[in-house]
């Protein structure tokens, strides 16, 4: 799983069947302070995300074919949850 931002969508005028109807969203992964980190990724919507949502995206190609119940759905990543809070515990122990 990683921590991301929606930053857009991705409109294509002409794509694979299986992803008909599907929202694609763009996503920039965070860090645990909320700095970006790392390329952004697109990933399915699940959760009706939009920009500038905090969110989990789940980057396993076979878990999102599970998660969707298509074993061959042409898909890698998955919005699974928008992000209301983050608890950061800074201590050891």
């Amino acid at each position: 799983m990683k921590l991301c931002r929606i930053t857009g969508s991705l409109h294509a005028t002409i794509k694979n069947p299986r992803l008909e109807g599907q929202r694609i969203l763009i996503a920039q992964p965070l860090d645990a302070a909320g700095r970006d980190d790392g390329e952004v990724m697109l990933a399915l919507d699940q959760v009706d995300a939009g920009p500038g949502d905090r969110v989990l995206v789940m980057k396993e190609g076979g878990g999102a074919r599970i998660v969707l119940g298509d074993d061959r759905h042409p898909v890698q990543c998955l919005v699974i949850a928008v992000v209301d809070d983050l608890l950061l515990n800074d201590h050891e122990g």
